[in-house]
């Protein structure tokens, strides 16, 4: 059975994260181990995984507006984030930090059970990264701002230059330089101790998503990035010259991640596809397909490197032994119910699968899903389903869900029909497809299914 999720609000996160503390924090089983495992409990897509290199433990970010804490298997799990979690990287063995479409990181400190809040950004965060001596965290976020975050508490610096979003971040080794990636196509360099730019190291015609820095010297001779338009890019640090191109016609470029060793690089792309390369001789050692509905949105490797763990539009991580990858099957079997075929569904099911399905479920146990479930939610006043933490503007609403008031909240749309609220902003035009969704919703959510409606 999915675990429910707790009953906390955003001021509350940090009895969620003790509670995850009640169980030791052991090494995770697989972190270590050459087998296939997987991670279930997430309620949506897993945007991200980081593995600690103090423990091996697994961490995991996922559009559930949740952090997954992993021992083994079994998840504990920090709550806190008021939207979809992007992104989340531990500081060292006690600590780790998360952020995400609410504009906010949280720091989560694990010696005391305690969290902290860090506000700034105006915009979704898409790109953390720590220094080398764990004194700062680096924010890549959509404001075209790069955060700058003292560990230890203070006020944060921001880099300015990027002309739109930036996501993602990288610290040198020496901890001296910082290299970001942006939706504008450039790679920039940034000097940590002047706080200014220092040059550009190479631009591309289509926005780039992730970065990682390898080489073999005291500090990174060359920089790996991919791209919007599906191609993965090796660039000397110091000429700018272009090392090596991979392109497959598969796009995007969502996942890139290094060995801990630096001898292999992984990226996954936007059609579910894994490609393992070794950096030594740039040659592909694995290319297959990891996903057969989806994209590959998370990738890291495990302490030891014998693992890659993999998140995407499922709610599962997958973890397969690196020297046989492509021998498995691949994960995203099952179809999300937002990606099945037009033709295979009644139009209202089509419409809440497009509109809904991501974030609420029609059950009675609703799962871990960004939202709360809509079982029985015809009568119900709205933001009083316990266990589910409303936004102060929803939960003091005096709003009862009717057929009525559905076919508003989507005629208008719900920042104009519950200003404040955490819904994403979406409308339904057509009257006959908000009809349609509603009678979908009055049986489905009920338990008993209508004739031409499927679950």
């Amino acid at each position: 059975m999915v675990p429910a999720r707790a009953s906390l609000g955003r001021d509350d996160r940090r009895y969620g994260f003790l509670a995850a503390l009640l169980v030791t924090a052991t090494l995770s089983t697989f972190a270590n181990a050459a087998d296939f495992q997987t991670l279930k409990g997430h309620g949506g897509p897993v945007m991200d995984i980081d593995v600690s290199a103090e423990t091996g433990q697994v961490a995991t970010a996922s559009f559930d507006n949740s952090v997954g804490l992993w021992t083994g298997r079994t998840p504990q799990w920090l709550e806190g984030h008021a939207a979809a979690v992007k992104v989340v990287a531990f500081v060292d063995g006690g600590r780790l930090v998360s952020a995400g479409d609410d504009n906010d990181l949280i720091l989560w400190n694990r010696a005391d059970a305690s969290s902290t809040l860090l506000e700034g950004h105006t915009a979704k965060v898409m790109g953390l990264a720590v220094s080398p001596d764990k004194s700062l965290i680096a924010s890549a976020s959509w404001d075209t701002r790069i955060g700058l975050w003292p560990v230890e508490g203070g006020a944060p610096d921001y880099l300015q230059g990027h002309t739109a979003g930036v996501n993602a971040v990288a610290f040198s080794s020496d901890g001296k330089r910082l290299y970001s990636a942006s939706v504008d196509g450039s790679i920039k360099l940034w000097d940590l101790e002047t706080r200014t730019e220092k040059r550009v190291i190479d631009r591309n015609g289509f926005g780039i998503n992730v970065i990682a820095l390898g080489g073999s010297g005291e500090v990174e001779s060359w920089i790996a990035y991919g791209t919007q338009d599906g191609t993965t890019r090796i660039v000397d640090i110091e000429t700018g010259e272009r090392l090596r191109d991979f392109a497959f016609e598969r796009r995007p470029i969502l996942a890139l991640t290094l060995n801990p060793d630096g001898s292999k690089l992984a990226t996954g792309d936007g059609h579910g596809y894994i490609t393992v390369l070794n950096t030594e001789t740039w040659a592909i050692e694995t290319d297959f397909r990891a996903a057969l509905k989806g994209p590959i949105w998370a990738l890291a490797f495990s302490r030891d490197g014998e693992v890659l763990h993999a998140g995407g539009i499922e709610n599962i991580v997958y973890s397969w032994p690196l020297a046989d990858l492509a021998s498995y099957d691949p994960m995203a079997t099952e179809t999300p119910q937002f990606l099945k075929k037009p033709e295979e569904m009644s139009n209202g099911e089509r419409q809440f699968s497009r509109k809904c399905s991501i974030c609420h479920a029609v059950t009675a146990d609703g799962g871990r899903k960004a939202g709360p479930t809509l079982f029985k939610i015809f009568g119900r006043r709205a933001g009083t389903l316990p266990g589910y933490p409303y936004s102060q503007t929803l939960s003091g609403s005096d709003i009862i869900w009717s057929a009525e008031t559905i076919d508003q909240l989507f005629l208008d749309g719900p920042d104009h029909f519950i200003p404040g609220s955490k819904m994403p902003m979406q409308r339904i035009v057509d009257l006959q497809d908000r009809d349609d969704l509603i009678d979908y919703l009055k049986a489905a959510t009920t338990g008993e299914t209508s004739e031409g409606d499927t679950q």
